[in-house]
C-alpha cells in the first residue's frame, strides 16, 4: 500500500531540495579553470611559474612593476635562467630565448597579437625606398650637420666642466628634440596590459589627464608637420594618414632605440679603456675627410664595437607577441596549437652563456672577421645569429641603414674628438 499523497509530495520536495544543493557553486569555476589550465591545457607541459599558467594577472602585475622599476627584461631573464629557453608566462602565451625563434615566429603567417599591437599602422613597407642605402647617401650632409652640432655642444659642456648626460644628448641628435617620450612609452605599455581586461582599459582611458592628451596630440601634429616638409612626389601618392601614423611610430622607435644602443655602448667603452683605445686608434688613423658614411662602413673594429653594443644593449629587448596561425605550428621544435601568443626575448638570448662565450662581458673582438676564421678561438662557436637587433623577414626594420649610419658617425666623431 502506497503512503499518502501528502507524504509522497513531501519526500519529493526533500529530494528536489537536495538536488538544488548539489548544483555547482559558481565560485568553484575559477578553481576548475585553474586546474584545467595548469594540468590539461595544451601548454601544461611547458615550463614556467604555475601561478602564471593559471591567470594572466600575475604576469600583468609583474610586468607593470618591472616597467616602473626599469627591470622588466631582467625579471624575464631570471625566469629563463630558472625554467629554460621556453617559458609559459600566461595561460595562452609562451616566450622564447632561442635563436631559432627569429625565423620560426617572425613569419608572414604569424599575425601580430592585437592586444599588444593595437593601433599599429602596419604600412612601414610602403616607405622602404626612403630608407635605402642609396637614399641615405643623399642625406649624408644632414647627418653630418647634426653630429657636428652634437660634438660642438659636448665640447662646450666639457670646457665648462659640467656633468654630461650622454644618453640625453644622443637622443637630441637622433630625435631632433621631439619632446619628452616618457609618457608615450609607459602609457603604451599600460594600455597594452589593460587590453587584457577591457573594463580596466575603459577606466584608465577616462582617467588620462587632459594635459597629457594635449601633449600627445601636439606630438602627433609635430610629426605630421615634419612629414609634410619631407614628402616627395612619389610619397604623395600614399594616403597622408598612413604616412603620418607610420612616421609617428618611426620617429619614436627609430630614434630612441638608436640613442639607447649608443649610450649603452659608450658606457661599456669608458669602463673598458683597452677597447676604447683600440677604437680611438682605428678612427684616428683616418683623415678627417675619411669620416664619411661609406668609409666608416668598412672599419672592422668600429663595427665590432657596435655589434657587441647591440648584443648587450638590444634596442628592442622584448619582441612583442605574434599568434600561432590556424592549424598550429612548430616553434623551436615544439608544436603549439593555433591562437597561442609567442614572443621573443632578445635580451635574455644575447646574454645566454650557452650561445656566447663570456656572454656577460663586453668583447667586441668576437665579431672581428679575422677572429671568426680561427676555429680554435673561444668565440668560434658563438651563436651570432641569435643577435637580430633589427628583426628578420617581413618584420625587419626599414630604418636599419639609417640607424647604422647614425651609430657609426656619432661613435667615430666622439672617438676622434
Amino acid at each position: 500500500m502506497q503512503p499518502p499523497i501528502s507524504t509522497r509530495l513531501k519526500k519529493t520536495s526533500v529530494v528536489s531540495d537536495n538536488f538544488k544543493n548539489c548544483e555547482p557553486d559558481i565560485s568553484t569555476y575559477p578553481l576548475l579553470r585553474a586546474f584545467q589550465s595548469v594540468y590539461f591545457h595544451p601548454l601544461s607541459k611547458t615550463p614556467g611559474p604555475k601561478l602564471w599558467a593559471y591567470s594572466r594577472l600575475p604576469f600583468i602585475i609583474g610586468f607593470i612593476r618591472g616597467l616602473i622599476r626599469g627591470i622588466v627584461v631582467q625579471d624575464i631573464q631570471r625566469l629563463h635562467l630558472r625554467y629554460g629557453p621556453m617559458v609559459r608566462i600566461a595561460p595562452d602565451e609562451v616566450t622564447f630565448a632561442q635563436p631559432e625563434a627569429w625565423t620560426d615566429i617572425l613569419r608572414a603567417d604569424f599575425p601580430k597579437d592585437p592586444r599588444w599591437w593595437a593601433g599599429e599602422p602596419g604600412r612601414e613597407s610602403v616607405l622602404a625606398p626612403t630608407f635605402t642605402t642609396h637614399a641615405l647617401k643623399g642625406q649624408e650632409p644632414i647627418l653630418q650637420q647634426y653630429v657636428n652640432l652634437l660634438i660642438e655642444r659636448l665640447r662646450n659642456l666639457a670646457n665648462q666642466e659640467s656633468a654630461i648626460n650622454i644618453a640625453a644628448w644622443c637622443n637630441y641628435t637622433t630625435f631632433d628634440i621631439f619632446g619628452d617620450l616618457g609618457y608615450g612609452e609607459k602609457a603604451a605599455c599600460f594600455g597594452s596590459a589593460a587590453r587584457f581586461y577591457p573594463l580596466i582599459e575603459l577606466v584608465l582611458t577616462k582617467c588620462i589627464p587632459t594635459s597629457l592628451r594635449e601633449e600627445y596630440d601636439n606630438h602627433r601634429k609635430l610629426i605630421a608637420d615634419k612629414v609634410q616638409r619631407r614628402l616627395n612626389l612619389e610619397q604623395e601618392r600614399l594616403p597622408l594618414d598612413t604616412i603620418n601614423a607610420t612616421f609617428l611610430e618611426l620617429t619614436t622607435g627609430g630614434s630612441e632605440t638608436t640613442a639607447t644602443v649608443l649610450s649603452g655602448t659608450l658606457n661599456y667603452l669608458v669602463n673598458n679603456r683597452d677597447k676604447l683605445s683600440i677604437l680611438e686608434q682605428e678612427i684616428r688613423d683616418l683623415e678627417e675627410s675619411g669620416l664619411s658614411l661609406s668609409t666608416l662602413q668598412d672599419l672592422p673594429y668600429l663595427n665590432a664595437v657596435l655589434k657587441e653594443g647591440l648584443r648587450l644593449c638590444p634596442p628592442v629587448p622584448w619582441i612583442l607577441s605574434r599568434r600561432v596561425p590556424d592549424g598550429g605550428a612548430h616553434v623551436c621544435g615544439t608544436w603549439l596549437p593555433a591562437g597561442i601568443a609567442v614572443s621573443i626575448q632578445a635580451y635574455s638570448m644575447s646574454r645566454n652563456s650557452n650561445y656566447f662565450h663570456d656572454a656577460s662581458s663586453f668583447v667586441p673582438k668576437r665579431w672581428l672577421p679575422k677572429v671568426l676564421k680561427v676555429p680554435s678561438s673561444p668565440f668560434s662557436k658563438d651563436r651570432r645569429e641569435a643577435v637580430q637587433p633589427f628583426s628578420v623577414g617581413p618584420y625587419s626594420c626599414i630604418g636599419q641603414h639609417l640607424a647604422w649610419a647614425e651609430m657609426r658617425l656619432i661613435l667615430a666623431k666622439l672617438g676622434r674628438s
